[in-house]
C-alpha cells in the first residue's frame, strides 16, 4: 500500500477535534453511553462531525474548515451545545480534561466497531487505558514540501501546546504529580513520538514505503506522532493536547497554532536539522510535568527559560501573524493563561483541594463544559 497523494489546501485553514468524556450524573464516573448519544443526536443539525471513539466512555466533536477563530468558537459552541442537549435526555454529562480522575480503566467498553476491535485486539489492555482525552488540530499547507517544513519548524513548540491545555493531573485517584499524565498513556504506543527527520515529500514516501514493507503500518492513521502529516486532508496534524476544560479555550489553543504556523511558513525562521531534536524529549517532559513552570531549553542557542516565558515571547513575535489571521482575541487569551500562570490542570487542583473531592471536581468540569 503506498502512501495517499497529498492534497493541496488553502494554506493557514484549520480545523479542531476534541474528544469528550461521558459521565454519570451519580458519582460522575465514566459511563457507557456513546452508543445512546449517537443515536440521539443522528437527526440533529450541527456544523462538523460528532463521532464514537475507542471506548463506549468517549466522543469526538469536530469543526468544519475554519479561516478565523470566530468561526471556530461558533462552531464549537454549537456542536458542544448538541451534545450537551443530548447529555440531559440521557441524564449524562460531558466535560473536557484529558484523563478522568478516578475511573478504572478495567471497567471500560470498547466501542462496537470493527476498527475498535482490531486495535484492541493488537494493544491489548493498552487499548482500554486509552480512555484518554485529546485536543487535535489540523493546519492547512499548499504543498507536501511545506506540510514537512512546517511539521518540524513547529515541533519546537509542541511544549507549549502541552503547558497550555494541560488538564490531566489525576489518574485512577492520585495526584501524579503531572500536569499532563494523558501524554503518558500516548507514549506506551510502539509508534508515538516524532515524525522522522524528513523535509523533502520524496523522502517521506521513501520512509512510508519501507514501514509498510515491515508489515507494521498499512496507513498514516497507525501512526501516533505529536504531529502527523494528513496528505488526504492537506495538513499538518498537531495532536499533543489535552482536551481544555472548555471549547474556547480549545479554540484559542487552536488559533496559537495557526498564527504560529503562518509566521513559520511565511518567514521560514529556521534552518531545520535533526540535532533541533536534541531537547525535544526533555522539553516535552517539563511542559507535561511542570506545565508552565517546566523548563524551556532553545535547540539552537542552549538558552534556558520557562516554557511561561518562552510562550510569552512567542506571542510578541506572531503578532503581525495573529492580526492578519483575525486571531487576536485568541492570542490574548493565550497571554491571559501565561499572566496567571494557571492552566487547567491547575485549576482542577485548586477545586479538589477546596472541596476535597474528585467527585466533586468532576462535576464542576461539566459546569464548566456546559457554559
Amino acid at each position: 500500500m503506498s502512501l495517499e497523494q497529498f492534497i493541496p489546501s488553502e494554506p493557514f485553514t484549520f480545523g479542531v477535534e476534541l474528544e469528550m468524556q461521558i459521565v454519570n450524573r451519580h458519582d460522575y464516573d465514566l459511563t457507557k453511553a456513546a452508543t445512546d448519544v449517537m443515536r440521539l443526536i443522528k437527526k440533529e443539525q450541527y456544523p462538523g462531525e460528532i463521532k464514537p471513539e475507542i471506548t463506549e466512555s468517549m466522543i469526538e466533536l469536530s469543526t468544519d474548515i475554519c479561516h478565523r477563530h470566530s468561526d471556530a468558537v461558533e462552531q464549537l459552541h454549537r456542536i458542544r451545545d448538541v451534545l450537551v442537549a443530548a447529555g440531559r435526555q440521557l441524564n449524562v454529562g460531558l466535560c473536557g480534561g484529558g484523563t478522568h480522575a478516578f475511573q478504572r480503566w478495567s471497567e471500560r467498553q470498547i466501542f462496537d466497531s470493527p476498527r475498535f476491535h482490531f486495535l484492541s485486539e493488537l494493544y491489548g489492555y493498552l487499548a482500554k487505558q486509552f480512555t484518554v482525552f485529546g485536543q487535535h488540530v489540523h493546519i492547512g499547507c499548499p504543498d507536501p514540501d511545506s506540510a514537512l517544513y512546517l511539521l518540524h519548524a513547529m515541533s519546537r513548540f509542541i511544549p507549549h501546546f502541552i503547558a497550555l491545555s494541560a488538564s490531566s493531573p489525576y489518574v485512577q485517584g492520585v495526584d501524579t504529580g503531572f500536569h499532563s499524565a494523558r501524554l503518558n498513556s500516548v507514549f506506551a504506543f510502539p509508534l508515538s513520538g516524532r515524525a522522522p527527520f524528513a523535509l523533502r515529500w520524496s523522502e517521506f514516501e521513501e520512509y512510508f514505503d519501507k514501514m509498510v514493507r515491515t508489515g507494521v503500518v498499512e496507513s498514516m492513521k497507525d501512526f501516533y506522532w505529536d504531529i502527523r502529516p494528513k496528505p488526504g486532508f492537506g495538513t499538518i496534524e498537531v495532536r499533543v493536547m489535552d482536551t481544555p476544560l472548555t471549547v474556547d479555550r480549545g479554540a484559542a489553543i487552536a488559533c496559537y497554532i495557526q498564527s504560529l504556523a503562518r509566521y513559520l511558513l511565511t518567514e521560514r525562521p529556521f534552518d531545520l536539522k535533526e540535532d533541533d531534536y536534541l531537547v525535544y524529549t526533555f522539553n516535552r517532559f517539563e511542559a507535561c510535568r511542570f506545565g508552565l513552570q517546566g523548563a524551556y531549553v532553545n535547540p539552537e542557542s542552549g538558552e534556558r527559560t520557562t516554557l511561561g516565558q518562552h510562550i510569552h515571547q512567542t506571542l510578541e513575535l506572531i503578532k503581525p501573524h495573529s492580526a492578519k489571521l483575525e486571531a487576536e482575541a485568541a492570542c490574548e487569551q493565550i497571554g491571559q493563561i501565561v499572566a496567571s500562570g494557571i492552566n487547567d490542570a491547575q485549576w482542577l487542583r485548586q477545586v479538589n483541594t477546596r472541596e476535597k473531592s474528585l467527585h466533586e471536581m468532576t462535576r464542576q468540569q461539566c459546569l464548566a463544559w456546559g457554559t
